[in-house]
């Protein structure tokens, strides 16, 4: 192809043909410029291409992240609400009801202070975030959701660090500085194992009476019940968001 173009510019030369060689020559030049943006469009479009290949596996990783996220969060909703349940149970003895079975008594006192910590299961968004390449998700109602789960969990971190300073106070310090809390623990570990008593376990009496009798410690369980609400209602509120991100998630990937 080149000697072809080679030769018809050697015979308008050798033939004087000036202007017809000029509009040759700006017509090859022509040529060229097209097939450079030919070669660069292609080039873009194969680019194009990989980065969306690229995206929409992040997307899938994210999803995975989410909807495992999402169990997480039904698991811990239901870890709170029986925690509020237990204060509430123990709140209506400091409120006077008779205490009939200290093994009960026990079981929710410890449920109460037994802490467990929802942790988020966030790495590819945090792979994203900590690269730089955050701004690969095109779809910004996606990366939207992504910051502001984040900022919920952020508030739910707040709350629980808060929880867990006032629970230190109100309500771990009395409780070990009043009970002999081996048999205690021996008896929920039992109940929590086989769902019964082991009434060869003896407790106190006298211990849990002191107890019911400190302020403080009934403090504790107001505590606990406001402040595990209000993680609820954040769980409750990232669970929602999750659902929504996934759906977007799902309607970017299929949508090409």
């Amino acid at each position: 192809m080149i000697k072809f173009f080679r030769k018809i510019r050697q015979n308008l030369l050798s033939e004087n043909k000036f202007s017809k060689y000029l509009i040759y020559a700006i017509g090859e030049i022509i040529l060229v410029v097209i097939g450079i943006l030919i070669a660069l469009q292609i080039n873009n479009s194969n680019e194009l291409n990989k980065q969306r290949a690229k995206e929409i596996q992040f997307l899938k990783n994210l999803k995975s992240d989410l909807i495992f996220e999402e169990s997480e969060l039904n698991r811990f909703i239901g870890i709170r609400e029986s925690m509020i349940t237990s204060a509430k149970f123990a709140l209506e003895h400091f409120r006077g009801k008779p205490l009939e079975n200290i093994q009960i008594f026990n079981f929710h006192t410890f449920n109460v202070g037994i802490w467990q910590e929802f942790q988020r299961n966030n790495n590819t968004f945090l792979e994203l975030l900590n690269s730089g390449n955050l701004t690969i998700i095109s779809n910004d109602s996606i990366k939207n959701g992504l910051l502001n789960l984040d900022l919920i969990h952020k508030k739910i971190i707040s709350n629980r660090e808060h929880l867990r300073n006032d629970m230190e106070h109100y309500f771990y310090d009395p409780w070990f500085k009043t009970v002999d809390l081996d048999p205690f623990a021996q008896s929920f570990i039992f109940y929590a194992d086989n769902g019964e008593f082991d009434n060869k376990i003896k407790l106190s009496r006298k211990e849990i009476d002191r107890l019911i009798n400190d302020k403080v410690f009934k403090n504790g369980f107001v505590v606990s019940v406001f402040t595990n609400s209000l993680i609820i209602d954040d769980y409750k509120r990232m669970k929602s968001l999750t659902k929504k991100v996934v759906q977007l998630i799902n309607k970017e990937i299929t949508k090409d």
